[in-house]
């Protein structure tokens, strides 16, 4: 699990078959080993601003699309309310 900053909504002409109906956001990872920006699927309705907590489990994000050949790999799993208690937890 990685946390993270929802910089925007991803918005694509093309995608894979099996991540056309799906919403993909850019998320920026927060205090992670690499801070390069990923593409997350998002079922909750996250928005820019939104810091989430991520995972890279492709198994469960394929599971969530219904295609095993999905190239999707990242998920928004769920939000973070209040970032000052999450410092206090990992500091």
């Amino acid at each position: 699990m990685v946390l993270g900053r929802v910089v925007a909504k991803a918005i694509s002409v093309t995608k894979h078959r099996s991540l056309e109906r799906t919403r993909l956001l850019v998320v920026e990872p927060i205090r992670a080993a690499s801070l390069d920006p990923v593409l997350a699927i998002d079922d909750l309705g996250a928005r820019a601003g939104d810091v989430v907590v991520m995972s890279n489990d492709g198994k469960f994000a394929r599971e969530m699309v219904g295609d095993p050949q999905s190239p999707g790999r990242w998920w928004i799993m769920a939000f973070v309310d209040e970032m000052e208690k999450m410092d206090k937890l990992t500091a």
